[in-house]
């Protein structure tokens, strides 16, 4: 059998990302390769850093390269609101909105069937953090998926038993879309969450 070439093993250890086919591997290989070889080595230094010291927060468990991150450690912010999301990527989506509470990261969804459990997700964690005395609201923004909407309705179990206000994102039409290209389920929960104005 033929060892495979540097280069082959290089679009190989590229398809690791999300979205990169062996085609856009090639292109990406061959780039760095012919045209920004310093790039590709501060990338390749950055890439072994950030994986040797990025870990996640302690509260909320959202990448931080320290105890806690930026965000928990924010005396500004609201912390009477915790917003459950399924990765640290949902956070960055909600920080662009202006979110001014904090946050619990679940780095995943319930999903049995993978033998993905409450602990699994870090809900022994979220308990602890549902005692808090300044605690008021707990928002819900899982994926609109089968296993984000059942974490999503396990999660408010949870928080009802705390005696907590639970909130659920609203799903429904996007800004500026037509209704005649959205699919009839994404029309079902924009009548069912429909608003009086």
């Amino acid at each position: 059998m033929i060892e495979q070439s540097l280069l082959e093993k290089l679009v190989e250890a590229l398809r690791c990302m999300p979205g990169v086919g062996r085609k856009s591997a090639q292109r990406i290989a061959h780039y760095l390769l012919q045209r920004d070889r310093d790039g590709a080595k501060h990338l390749s230094l950055l890439m072994t850093d950030a994986m040797e010291k990025i870990g996640n927060c302690k509260r909320c468990r959202n990448f931080t390269e320290n105890e806690l991150c930026h965000i928990c450690l924010d005396k500004k912010r609201d912390k009477s609101i915790i917003c459950v999301v399924e990765s640290p990527s949902d956070v960055d989506a909600i920080e662009e909105a202006n979110f001014r509470g904090v946050y619990f990261v679940l780095l995943g969804h319930l999903s049995p069937l993978d033998g993905i459990g409450p602990d699994d997700i870090g809900l022994n964690q979220l308990e602890t953090l549902l005692n808090d005395k300044e605690l008021k609201e707990v928002i819900l923004a899982t994926n609109t998926t089968v296993e984000g909407e059942a974490t999503a309705h396990f999660i408010s179990e949870m928080v009802k038993k705390n005696g907590l206000e639970v909130t659920r994102i609203a799903h429904g039409v996007p800004m500026g879309g037509e209704l005649e290209f959205v699919n009839s389920m994404t029309i079902v929960h924009a009548l069912d969450d429909r608003k009086t104005i």
